[in-house]
């Protein structure tokens, strides 16, 4: 394991499906805490009840938001021990899950029987308990593998940038994988007191038939929804300036925090830049280390020229 990549490690073996973030957000406000003295310009930290386990970071005047969500797929017990699904999870018969219940940690097998799906455990869950994978972070030369990617390698990018920061913000958000879109009230609150018109959505997508490992940071011009052509221009142009490799996404589905952001009424400018991925949504997501790499010099460049 290097140590390049302890940190996203760490990310991926705290669970937090989502509405139930608070494990994560509260991670990363001790992290901040712990660590900015080191940064180059301190942040302002916001959270707390009224953000409902959302953390955003502000330094200086900013200009634009760069968004990550902290929840992740998973799944409720429901009645007669049915798994109900968080999100839209995958994964296969056997497949190990974990989760707190009274407290304590439980864990148990995901059995799935003519389309039904349950578990096997030793213990009785509780009606409502949440589960999510074993954290199971695996290493390669070029790769890696873990369940949860989705989207901790985009709280890790952002972490990464947070230490020479100036002028921007950071919002970890919360609900982006059932569409509760807690990044709306973030952006309103931003776009009242810092009066903001850009945001950066700091997600991962998928490996199709038009975006390849290994090939860069992916700028989506399309999925579900679409940006403002203006803004992604911008994007492109830096991209191109700084001779940085990117790949162009043109998808007739999928979504993120952006299209949450384009129902809200406030003037935003929004644009999905990330890396991507295989399995997603499964405990064996897979990312190749480049298109983190990728990511972090794109970030770096668009949050100073944006």
């Amino acid at each position: 394991m290097s140590s390049e990549f302890e940190l996203l490690q760490k990310l991926c073996s705290i669970s937090a499906p989502s509405s139930d973030e608070s494990r994560l957000a509260m991670f990363l406000v001790e992290y901040v805490e712990k660590h900015s003295f080191s940064w180059r310009h301190k942040p302002k930290v916001i959270y707390g009840e009224d953000f409902q386990d959302c953390v955003m970071l502000v330094w200086g005047t900013p200009r634009t938001a760069m968004f990550a969500h902290l929840d992740s797929v998973g799944w409720m017990v429901g009645y007669d021990d049915e798994l109900v699904p968080i999100g839209s999870p995958r994964c296969d018969d056997g497949t190990e899950l974990v989760g707190i219940q009274d407290g304590k940690d439980v864990s148990c097998v995901f059995v799935e029987e003519e389309g039904r799906y349950t578990y096997r455990s030793d213990v009785r869950l509780e009606r409502g308990t949440l589960l999510t994978y074993k954290p199971n972070f695996i290493e390669s030369e070029d790769y890696i593998e873990s369940p949860f990617l989705d989207d901790r390698v985009g709280v890790y990018v952002a972490l990464q940038l947070a230490k020479t920061m100036k002028n921007g913000a950071i919002v970890f958000s919360t609900g982006e994988e059932t569409r509760s879109g807690n990044a709306k009230f973030c952006w309103r609150y931003l776009y009242k007191n810092y009066h903001l018109h850009n945001a950066l959505i700091a997600d991962i997508t998928w490996i199709t038939e038009g975006i390849e490992y290994n090939k860069g940071c992916v700028v989506s011009l399309k999925d579900s929804y679409v940006p403002r052509k203006v803004f992604v221009d911008k994007i492109l142009n830096v991209a191109k300036r700084e001779k940085i490799a990117i790949q162009r996404e043109v998808e007739t589905a999928g979504g993120s925090d952006g299209g949450n952001l384009q129902m809200i009424p406030y003037a935003v400018n929004w644009c999905f830049v990330g890396a991507a991925q295989v399995f997603p949504h499964t405990p064996k997501e897979k990312i190749h280390k480049s298109d983190i790499e990728s990511m972090i010099v794109l970030y770096k460049a668009l949050m100073d020229y944006l």
